[in-house]
């Protein structure tokens, strides 16, 4: 099973080629190969190439990776497919391959220069071209040879997997994704609205960053994670709805957990018949039973242009409509309704945070009691390297300790604070929405 992956680099090239073709790691240089260059003179070669056609900025060169599963080609079989992937996909390159045998998984390098030696063109490096070109020509070299590759349910939500992941899948360990996915499932389960869902994660040891998208990070990670990218059923509107009783739908496909855009296709031209099968539509063209095939109408920039204004009256007339307003002042009259509750909203949700913020220590205790309450029976049984996550549960117990409130009290009081906060972006977030459509109305009545 070859994962392959292509990367860009602006660097030395000299630098690259020596990696590539490293005799540590191509037992003393046997397992490489050189297509439009000479061996000594690859550097030399790629330059002129660059001097000759003016095209020495940029991107300097390309480098293609072909990682197999552990124990499943021979280093000479790795080599042989990455010289036929050079053959077919980059005729005129000039090519340096390297098969690395240096790890437990085999693995070929293949680094080609930028600039076309025949042509003159720089190589084009799109997602179009990976996944139609490299990535098919790669499996279908794979499949001749009786490897395995990786097959559509083998990626998340139709898209591809990094070579890391898919190599922790491969050996039944588990990925950073799959247990975030994991904890993100059970809170889901546990919790009884959205802000509940919030504690429980701090409780699983996550930091939440709430935004456009929201994040999570699992203490000790610098970054944080986004899975709703992924999954729609990770975002907030997704999250929400699985609180909701929706989970099991939303699982089973005959429920979005929201509407979202559909994923880009590129264009593929139409079916073109040849042989008998485009003769016997000829005659079916002259007997009358199908017709030309037309090309849809195109449609000029000051059409498009139209179709979008009548696109935003039409959600605009709806808003109306739902709202029951007639005239300009009715308009008005809403907007200032909508901002006056907007402001209140806001005052109460800085109340609420500045509670919170007073409250935080506790409710920090809480999460830490939750987080390290395993490796404080790990630590009681005798194991060690724990010290340190020991000593934050005592130290977390004894706040606890020294509060008024017990710490279901304080539970309770943390979960209905983040559900308050929660409850007040959602809002806030609609009112946000409807003062952008009533601003567009009002410009164009003024216009008028």
């Amino acid at each position: 099973m070859a994962v392959t992956k292509i990367l860009s680099r602006r660097g030395r090239l000299d630098k690259a080629i020596r990696y590539v073709l490293n005799g540590y790691k191509t037992n003393e240089q046997i397992l490489t190969a050189r297509f439009n260059c000479e061996p000594g003179w690859e550097l030399k070669q790629m330059l002129d190439t660059k001097r000759e056609y003016g095209k020495t900025d940029g991107v300097q060169y390309y480098h293609i990776i072909q990682s197999f599963k552990p124990g499943e080609v021979a280093p000479e079989q790795a080599l042989e497919i990455a010289k036929a992937f050079v053959e077919e996909y980059l005729p005129g390159y000039e090519v340096v391959i390297g098969t690395h045998v240096d790890k437990a998984h085999i693995h070929s390098h293949i680094l080609f220069n930028s600039v076309n030696a025949e042509t003159g063109r720089k190589y084009d490096n799109t997602i179009k071209n990976y996944y139609s070109q490299i990535r098919r020509i790669s499996d279908r070299l794979c499949r001749e040879r009786g490897l395995s590759v990786i097959t559509l349910g083998e990626r998340t939500n139709g898209k591809s997997v990094s070579y890391a992941e898919w190599l922790r899948q491969s050996r039944g360990q588990p990925t950073f994704r799959s247990m975030l996915e994991a904890d993100l499932r059970q809170c889901i389960e546990a919790a009884n609205d959205l802000g509940h869902f919030f504690m429980l994660m701090e409780h699983q040891g996550y930091e939440i960053k709430h935004g456009r998208r929201l994040g999570l990070r699992l203490r000790g990670e610098e970054r944080f994670r986004y899975p709703g990218r992924k999954n729609p059923l990770f975002t907030e509107a997704g999250i929400e709805a699985a609180i909701q009783g929706n989970l099991e739908s939303i699982m089973a496909g005959k429920k979005p957990a929201f509407v979202h855009r559909s994923r880009f296709e590129p264009y593929k031209r139409p079916l073109k018949y040849s042989g008998i099968l485009a003769l016997y539509v000829h005659y079916l063209y002259i007997l009358g039973k199908v017709e030309k095939r037309a090309a849809p109408p195109r449609l000029t920039p000051q059409l498009k242009k139209e179709v979008m204004r009548f696109e935003r009256y039409k959600e605009q007339f709806a808003f109306l409509e739902a709202k029951n307003i007639t005239n300009q002042a009715e308009l008005s009259k809403l907007k200032t309704a909508n901002e006056a509750k907007l402001a209140e909203l806001l005052k109460y949700r800085t109340l609420l945070n500045i509670m919170k913020k007073r409250r935080q220590p506790l409710y920090k205790a809480l999460a830490d009691l939750a987080v390290y309450a395993p490796a404080r029976d790990l630590y009681l049984q005798g194991q060690s390297g724990l010290d340190n996550e020991y000593e934050q549960y005592i130290q977390a117990e004894a706040l606890i300790g020294k509060c008024s409130k017990t710490p279901v009290q304080l539970t309770a009081e943390k979960a209905a604070i983040y559900k308050a906060v929660a409850d007040i972006n959602k809002i806030q977030k609609t009112i946000e929405v409807i003062e952008n459509r009533k601003m567009e109305k009002t410009r164009e009545m003024e216009v008028r």
